[in-house]
């Protein structure tokens, strides 16, 4: 398997998309409260599942590419349901 200079500046410009999508999102959430375990660690898992996805597409390995797709949108739900644990949070210390 030959890997050009194309596929690997493509690989690399999505980790590097993907990470400074996650700085940002940190950044954003420090105007507000803290953010909590499950969105933090849906999100690493959403950014390892692209990275690994993408590899796959790469490499031409589809059982990477699945697996790689299953771990994205499993971090995805993680990390959603760490969105609304942290809006319920919010909320409720509005209402007080």
């Amino acid at each position: 398997m030959k890997i050009n200079n194309i596929k690997l500046t493509h690989l690399a410009a999505t980790i590097i998309l993907t990470f400074s999508s996650f700085g940002a999102y940190a950044t954003e959430s420090q105007d507000q409260t803290l953010v909590n375990k499950d969105q933090v660690n849906g999100r690493v898992e959403e950014a390892k599942g692209t990275v690994k996805e993408i590899t796959g597409q790469m490499l031409n390995d589809k059982s990477m590419e699945v697996e790689g797709n299953i771990q994205k949108n499993i971090g995805k739900v993680q990390s959603e349901y760490g969105d609304i644990k942290q809006d319920i949070k919010n909320e409720t210390k509005k209402n007080k």
